[in-house]
């Protein structure tokens, strides 16, 4: 069911249009907006090339060539009559296995500071909860997750990092996410995990999607090392 004043039409560019859907991360809109995006991969309407989900919006990229935005505003309103979020199908559970802290971790111990907690503390409450993915974002098959105890937020580095490793789990504000790549970065580095999140030889070519629960499962550094797994 979609919330009260939604949707919400915009222009992105002259072949793109946006769909908003909520004004806030809450339920009804994570499940209208999944609603949407697997009625758009059933049955797209024509000339709709690709789109792409966030936290409030969904981005159709359409042919100007084949459609209008008139027309793929009025093919997306009916769709829209069809959001039920009491037909979204069980998450896939996935675990997340995470060496916390020393150099897979730079950033544990100041995380812990701001947060008047050990970094114990921190280990235990990050690795407590099930995540939700909210959306995949910013580099092929980065995970913006939500659920995150408010407890261990910290402010992002207020110089980015040239350099993140592949793996590296880190939290900004009240998020915590997982880098797929060696890319810049300000988030502050709590853990990495051995597993490769970006794998562009497979279908799909993201470990997570959304819509996926996140649980992380904290290992040793000879885990680590054991599970490792090559870069994409």
């Amino acid at each position: 069911m979609l919330k009260p004043g939604f949707p919400h039409f915009a222009t992105l560019s002259d072949r793109a249009l946006v769909v908003q859907l909520g004004d806030q991360l809450d339920s009804a809109t994570f499940h209208a907006i999944r609603s949407l995006s697997r009625q758009l991969e059933r049955t797209p309407p024509a000339g709709v090339l690709e789109f792409v989900p966030a936290f409030t919006t969904v981005a159709a990229y359409y042919d100007p060539l084949r459609t209008s935005e008139a027309a793929l505003s009025s093919a997306i309103s009916s769709l829209l009559t069809g959001v039920d979020a009491a037909v979204e199908p069980l998450p896939r559970i996935v675990e997340i296995p995470v060496c916390y802290g020393g150099e897979f971790g730079a950033d544990l111990e100041l995380v812990a500071s701001h947060a008047k907690l050990s970094p114990q503390e921190i280990v235990e409450i990050h690795s407590a909860v099930d995540y939700l993915v909210h959306m995949i974002g910013f580099a092929p098959g980065f995970p913006y997750l939500g659920g995150m105890s408010p407890r261990i937020a910290v402010p992002r580095r207020s110089s980015p990092r040239l350099k993140v490793p592949a793996g590296s789990v880190g939290i900004a504000g009240e998020q915590t996410g997982i880098y797929p790549l060696e890319t810049p970065g300000g988030w502050q580095l709590i853990g990495r995990t051995p597993l490769t999140l970006f794998r562009p030889d497979q279908l799909p070519p993201t470990l997570l999607q959304a819509g996926d629960i996140v649980r992380f499962r904290p290992i040793t550094s000879e885990e680590f090392l054991a599970r490792q797994e090559p870069p994409a």
